[in-house]
């Protein structure tokens, strides 16, 4: 696993996850994208980042870039507006909402392919560590290295899972056209809207 160049400290990831709130309230409120400034260099640097919102202990939206392909400020303020405006699976966030809203943003290391026999996947996907992508053609999905701990997935059910995800089959990552990516993250959450922000450490869990 190739790691980060350096990581996050704390104080950079409270100002990660307070720059995905002024974003989404910009824009809930008045349609505008803030353009990130005064923010320290790492936030310059090409970064894959995901921004979840939680409303009373539920999933109300996440999306992100799963790679480095923008800024991690740009791609911050993205994420925190899309998560809350653009994902498919829930209504836009209202302005009422937001004080409602704990906002946790992961930044992600890059995927790296995990080549090999197929059938040993699961003894070398860690939950608790890893995140997953799974792509076959057109069909792609990815789970976020907290999904995992959060619902009790062993790494056969963790792959599974993101084969779902993608649309496919449970079984598709034993297949050889199916390609399965890894990656890990640090995440930082507020504790409550508009609360404190903690670096989360996920458990780690036995392989099956």
């Amino acid at each position: 696993m190739h790691q980060f160049l350096f990581m996050l400290t704390l104080e950079e990831g409270r100002r990660a996850v307070r720059l995905a709130r002024d974003a989404l309230t910009a824009y809930v409120h008045r349609k505008e994208i803030i353009n990130p400034h005064d923010l320290p260099g790492v936030f310059n640097e090409r970064r894959g980042v995901f921004v979840t919102l939680e409303k009373d202990g539920e999933l109300r939206g996440c999306i992100g870039y799963p790679r480095a392909v923008l800024p991690l400020g740009k791609a911050i303020v993205d994420s925190a507006i899309n998560a809350g405006t653009r994902d498919p699976r829930f209504p836009r966030v209202r302005p009422e909402e937001l004080d409602e809203i704990t906002i946790e943003v992961t930044v992600l290391t890059e995927p790296q392919v995990m080549d090999g026999d197929k059938k040993t996947l699961p003894e070398r996907v860690q939950i608790g560590r890893h995140g997953l992508i799974v792509t076959r053609g057109m069909c792609s999905g990815l789970l976020l290295p907290q999904v995992a701990p959060e619902y009790g997935f062993d790494s056969v059910d963790f792959l599974c899972q993101t084969c779902l995800k993608a649309g496919l089959p449970v079984d598709a990552w034993l297949d050889d056209d199916t390609v399965i990516e890894c990656f890990e993250a640090q995440i930082f959450s507020e504790t409550s809207p508009n609360g404190d922000v903690i670096e989360k450490k996920l458990p780690a869990c036995e392989t099956r």
